[in-house]
């Protein structure tokens, strides 16, 4: 078995990513094209051959090296997933490849963000879960049903207050003005524009953009995505002057609603630190949580990419919150780049 740069198609590397038990949007190749094109970082994407080009293996790496953060090989930074797929001695190719490769590089940290257990000797964190829905696929009322009472009234009081949802393509911009001041109330930098019209135009119907609307003003707003039978809810925010009727609420359901409508059996709440209040919020829903398998090298052992809640980073939210929208919006994507 050999290990080399991918050179083939799109097309043979989304066929093989998808052939595989564990994959996920985040393995699929258009990624590349929105990290190198749109967060401006630098890929390399391996692949683990037999014979003479015969693809049993793959791993996205992506590398976001700054003088004030750090310096990271990542599969996949900004996102949940991404890690070697394959069959088993692949994997372990894969991995020993990308950990090689962040020894000579002198990369401070490799991380490879994995949904489960992987067949290597590579140490895991488990600092991170995400929150899986089971639904009945093609009927939503069945899910709808089972939420508790109290969730269910939280859905329904928005709809009284005449906030509906619309999903579709032209929903980026409304988005994206919801995600904006509510990144900036949390005190933190936000992802460029650019990137989510880059996910649009890069993954059409696979990418899904909601947002719920008071009359003219979005007021909730979501972004996430569909593979095999599952979608995920990657971005949400809310505006916090509409708190008291709790758009994001319905902003969830519509969302999981969709997901049931169209046949899938998994709503994805997406990652969080277990115990928050993030996590709370999403097992109100009924979900279970996911344990996930964030491999990396032994000598990696204290570290982890930046926290902004720890150390001297934790000063920036507190400074980040007073600036005006402007300003946040300037400055925010330069600085979120860097921290994968």
């Amino acid at each position: 078995m050999e290990v080399r740069p991918y050179t083939g198609t799109p097309e043979a590397w989304d066929a093989f990513v998808r052939s595989r038990p564990g994959w996920t949007h985040f393995h699929q190749y258009g990624w590349r094209e929105v990290m190198e094109n749109a967060f401006g970082q630098r890929t390399t994407y391996l692949g683990a051959y037999e014979g003479e080009d015969r693809l049993v293996g793959a791993l996205p790496l992506v590398r976001v090296n700054s003088f004030l953060f750090g310096d990271y090989l990542v599969s996949m930074p900004y996102l949940n997933y991404g890690g070697p797929l394959g069959d088993e001695g692949a994997v372990r190719a894969l991995a020993t490849e990308a950990a090689s490769r962040a020894d000579a590089n002198g990369v401070d940290l490799l991380e490879l963000r994995s949904r489960g257990e992987l067949p290597v000797d590579l140490p895991a964190s488990h600092r991170k879960v995400t929150v899986l829905l089971d639904l009945e696929p093609g009927d939503p009322e069945h899910t709808f049903s089972a939420l508790k009472g109290k969730v269910r009234s939280q859905v329904r009081r928005p709809i009284k207050e005449g906030v509906e949802v619309r999903f579709g393509p032209d929903q980026v911009d409304p988005f994206y003005r919801v995600f904006a001041e509510n990144m900036r109330d949390l005190g933190t930098p936000v992802i460029g524009r650019p990137v989510f019209e880059a996910i649009r135009d890069t993954f059409g119907d696979s990418a899904w953009f909601g947002a719920a609307w008071l009359d003219d003003t979005p007021v909730a707003a979501g972004c996430g995505f569909h593979w095999a039978d599952e979608f995920e809810m990657t971005w949400a925010s809310s505006l916090r002057a509409y708190n008291r009727i709790a758009p994001n609420m319905l902003l969830y359901w519509r969302f999981i609603e969709r997901a049931a409508e169209q046949g899938l059996a998994t709503f994805n709440f997406g990652r969080c630190s277990p115990g928050g209040g993030t996590h709370r919020f999403k097992l109100q829903w009924g979900g279970r949580d996911e344990q996930l398998w964030w491999y990396h090298r032994p000598s990696d052992a204290d570290a982890a990419t930046p926290n902004p809640d720890e150390g001297a980073l934790s000063l920036g939210p507190k400074v980040w919150r007073k600036l005006p929208l402007p300003v946040a919006n300037a400055l925010g994507p330069g600085i979120v780049r860097k921290i994968p």
